[in-house]
């Protein structure tokens, strides 16, 4: 990649433990909203996508335990097989890191095209899960959640950096 197709490093501040906790609270809400008919299918996971930018932007922030417990809360939350969700963001939050250095790099369109892949992978893991437990697949339809997923993306990181970037000094001219 040569130095004039990079995109210009954002600098923000910390971000606040707080913060990160109040994300994954309110995505682990929007999961549990009651989602019926076609916005059911077309409702991403939130908490893979809460847990998946995290794992990008922060990976020194938040790591294998955090993915877990959230797992086993949805699993709890959403009466499934105790354990599928935990693996799944498991293994989503090793992608993410994996990859953290290299999806910060690109701008918004090759970021998102590196997203649906890891969250179709994520409700794959699931859908896994579940078959090897004796469950019908349920359709195609089921992996439009990844899709609608990475369409929130940019919006998603747009609203995630907010509170990191620096306030304009008043004083400054």
């Amino acid at each position: 990649m040569s130095a004039n197709s990079m995109t210009p490093q954002e600098l923000l501040l910390p971000v606040r433990p707080g913060f990160i906790l109040l994300t994954l609270t309110l995505a682990l809400l929007a999961n549990l909203l009651p989602w019926s008919g076609w916005t059911a299918w077309l409702a991403p996971d939130f908490v893979a996508l809460i847990v998946l930018y995290w794992c990008i932007q922060e990976p020194r922030k938040f790591g294998f335990l955090t993915a877990w417990l959230l797992g086993l809360m949805m699993d709890i939350a959403d009466g499934s097989l105790f354990g599928q969700h935990a693996l799944a963001y498991v293994i989503l939050a090793y992608a993410g890191m994996f990859l953290h250095r290299r999806v910060q790099r690109f701008s918004m369109a090759p970021q998102i095209l590196h997203v649906i892949p890891l969250l179709l992978f994520t409700d794959l893991v699931v859908l896994l899960v579940r078959a090897l437990a004796g469950s019908d697949f349920p359709g195609f339809a089921y992996f439009l959640g990844s899709f609608s997923g990475a369409a929130l993306w940019p919006l998603l990181t747009h609203l995630l950096k907010l509170p990191q970037r620096p306030r304009p000094d008043p004083d400054r001219v």
